[in-house]
């Protein structure tokens, strides 16, 4: 199974199918057996354990995990398997790992094409900068020419060079001597509050915390489970230690007499309207509606937040690799025709 592991779009992809089968009045066994008949042989094999091990008795969400599955595509099965919500969780969860799945390529596949273009464009400076451009300087010097701002700049750029790169390094060896030797040993709750703190990085990652626990909690609710025993599933599923302990953290809370909204305003990896949605449906009897309509502004809100830096990264890295070889050609260009109007 190691060997042949599981792709994240191709996880998604198979709790879709089996949610689309399963709204169709399929069960669960007969849905994956549909399915594995358009898998590849090995693929079929792996889903005809699970199909043994299930008939041992073993949940759903525990063959996912012998396949490797993403924790937090488990965590979904988990808990559908509390609530009963089986087709609604697969089709949710399935939903917004393949919106992640297709964010992430699309960022690589903006990324791909720029970055070979700086690289090439890294290699044609050094080569201007160290062969030609000395080369000409000390022609046009002879001439009595001056140099010019574009010669300027691209010995300004030689020059802090290295020292941008030995400070992106030192920043990086720091970063990661951190993480092992401190970070790591953090209280989960506290590392998450940490990470919210990174620009741009922690607002990504609060809207994903924000969905994921809201809309999980809306399905615990709408399947007539009450927020402690809600709290109590959250502190029970291991494999996701960052909401287990979230869950165990609430729940000591509001045995001490905290307000549920009090609780969550308190975390800052919690957005302050999660506090306000929590409250306005407890008073108006639709918690678990509230949270679901909120979860879904998450996930609108994350999509914005991504499409806005895919319009953000591309159009920079251009712009820094168009001025770089606009320089370089002008920092031989504009003596040259100095020269060719003194002739």
């Amino acid at each position: 199974m190691k060997k042949n592991k599981w792709s994240l779009k191709e996880q998604a992809n198979l709790l879709r199918q089996i949610g689309e089968l399963l709204s169709r009045g399929y069960p669960i066994a007969d849905a994956i057996t549909s399915i594995s008949l358009h898998l590849p042989v090995f693929r079929k094999k792996e889903l005809d354990n699970c199909l043994t091990e299930m008939k041992k008795g073993e949940s759903f969400h525990a063959v996912l995990e012998s396949l490797g599955f993403d924790k937090e595509l488990i965590g979904y099965v988990y808990f559908a398997e509390q609530h009963g919500n089986f087709t609604e969780a697969l089709l949710e969860g399935s939903s917004l790992t393949l919106l992640k799945s297709h964010d992430m390529q699309k960022l690589l596949k903006l990324l791909q094409y720029p970055v070979i273009l700086l690289f090439i464009t890294g290699f044609l400076f050094v080569f201007v900068e160290h062969t030609l451009l000395p080369r000409f300087t000390q022609l046009f010097h002879s001439l009595g020419l001056e140099e010019n701002f574009f010669s300027k700049v691209i010995y300004t750029l030689d020059h802090y060079f290295p020292a941008v790169w030995g400070a992106l390094l030192v920043s990086a060896s720091l970063a990661a001597i951190y993480y092992f030797f401190q970070f790591r040993k953090l209280p989960i709750l506290k590392q998450r509050t940490l990470l919210v703190r990174i620009p741009l990085v922690g607002r990504i990652l609060k809207l994903m915390f924000n969905h994921y626990f809201s809309i999980q909690l809306s399905f615990l609710l709408s399947g007539g489970i009450s927020i402690s025993e809600a709290l109590l599933l959250f502190e029970q599923n291991h494999r996701q230690l960052f909401y287990s302990q979230l869950g165990k953290e609430i729940k000591l809370k509001l045995i001490s007499g905290e307000k549920l909204e009090w609780i969550l305003g308190s975390f800052s990896f919690f957005e302050a309207e999660f506090a306000m949605v929590v409250k306005h449906g407890q008073e108006n009897g639709r918690l678990e509606q509230e949270l679901l309509f909120f979860s879904r502004r998450c996930v609108k809100n994350l999509e914005e937040l991504m499409d806005k830096i895919f319009k953000t990264i591309q159009p920079l890295f251009y712009l820094f690799i168009g001025f770089l070889i606009v320089s370089m050609y002008l920092a031989i260009l504009l003596p040259m025709f100095h020269l060719l109007d003194g002739i």
